[in-house]
């Protein structure tokens, strides 16, 4: 796109280069301080020698076009990486600021990052949370220097008369406001965008029908307004183990507008650990073969995909192959996208914006990963997509679903 030019005045002209100078030294043009009632909520999930955090940043009563977040360990904990900032750490000081994506958060809102660390044996909680350098949740703010004192003029200022044409009057909108939400979550052209803000009973209806895949026993799906991770609606699936306690929330709508390649998000929050015992919490029917279903779920205590025809794995279940998948943080929402090429046979997916290594198909074998999936060759059509809990036989599990999308190109958290 060309960029038309505008000639500047002497005055203008230094100011863009003092403004230049200062963004070449990291500084901010412009202040961008948080306000009163901002929170910075961090939630961890630990385990002997390391862990993972979302942390949730909410700027109170004042919008914020960016922000950077502190903190000071009081552990020894240390970062390895992170995902939706730039996180750093020097010492036990810790800086996180937003990306392109997620600078702007209005008054009232929030947005989310997520960190992952090592840990030794001080676990000390983190203090002194600070948004744009002003310290949050209740913290005393920083004293201040008064402004110097400055005499009064001696010559008072002109009196200008008030104008005598009174200012326009703008009359109220016409068109009220919308009374139904939008979608959740941010879908750009997705073929299937449902925060499930439209449910107004306390079973999944309209655009999803609940089905009992095989049998029907225990399982339940039910619409929750209690736990949402947008707007005040979500899926509620009460999983029990056993293969006849299938349930699922299936999706009523054509996605065959998605195309060939079709990418997917999710957000979703679970109660248990993903069981050694293999589950599955997505499915999605492939025409290419015979009907049967591609899976996502969990074995081995990590995230897996499975190819209900053949039983392949991805990734392949040794040890080496199951530490390049990551477990299902429980206790809170996680972003799960995923892309399915059906024309190539490739297949990737994404946890909290971050590719995960060993849910990955690239079309080139590799041993603990995808080799035993690409033993035949695999071109899916998917028809569908469920949401739900199959246990196969060990395996009980309390999980929500929002902010569903399914699409042509990636969506994104």
């Amino acid at each position: 796109m060309r960029m038309s030019r505008a000639r500047l005045t002497p005055i203008a002209a230094a100011a863009a280069v003092l403004a230049t100078a200062l963004a070449g030294l990291g500084l901010p043009t412009e202040p961008a301080a948080a306000a009163a009632g901002c929170r910075i909520d961090y939630v961890p999930n630990q385990w002997p020698g390391g862990f993972t955090a979302t942390v949730r940043v909410s700027p109170g009563d004042t919008a914020v076009t960016a922000w950077t977040v502190t903190w000071t360990w009081g552990g020894d904990q240390r970062i390895t990486n992170g995902w939706s900032a730039e996180v750093s750490q020097s010492g036990t000081a810790v800086t996180a600021r937003n990306v392109a994506w997620n600078g702007s958060v209005p008054a009232g809102g929030s947005t989310e990052f997520g960190i992952q660390g090592t840990v030794g044996a001080n676990t000390a909680a983190p203090t002194g949370f600070a948004l744009n350098g002003m310290p949050c949740n209740g913290a005393t703010p920083p004293p201040t220097t008064p402004p110097p004192t400055t005499p009064p003029p001696t010559t008072p200022p002109p009196t200008t008369p008030p104008p005598t044409t009174p200012p326009p009057t703008t009359p109220p909108p016409t068109t009220p406001p919308p009374t139904t939400p939008p979608p959740g979550g941010g879908c750009g052209t997705a073929v299937l965008c449902d925060g499930f803000e439209g449910q107004t009973g306390s079973v999944p209806s309209g655009d999803w029908s609940v089905v009992h895949p095989d049998c029907s026993g225990t399982g339940a799906a039910a619409v929750d307004t209690a736990v949402a991770h947008g707007g005040s609606r979500s899926i509620r699936i009460d999983g029990t183990a056993g293969y006849c306690n299938h349930v699922f929330v299936r999706a009523n709508r054509d996605l065959s507008a998605a195309g060939t390649v079709r990418y997917g998000r999710l957000w979703v929050r679970h109660t248990t650990a993903l069981p050694a015992a293999h589950v599955t919490f997505l499915a999605m029917s492939d025409s290419a073969d015979g009907n049967r279903d591609l899976r996502m779920g969990g074995q081995n205590g990590a995230l897996q995909w499975n190819r209900a025809s053949d039983d392949a794995t991805l990734p392949e279940q040794s040890p080496a192959g199951v530490a390049l998948s990551v477990p299902l943080a429980t206790g809170r929402w996680s972003c799960l996208e995923f892309m399915v090429d059906g024309a190539q046979g490739l297949l990737q997916t994404w946890v909290d914006g971050t590719a995960v290594t060993g849910l990955t198909v690239d079309g080139t074998p590799t041993h603990d990963v995808d080799g035993q999936w690409l033993n035949r060759t695999w071109r899916p059509r998917l028809t569908d997509l469920r949401l739900g809990w199959e246990s196969y036989g060990s395996g009980s599990d309390t999980l929500w679903f929002d902010d569903v999308a399914v699409g042509s190109s990636r969506i994104g958290c």
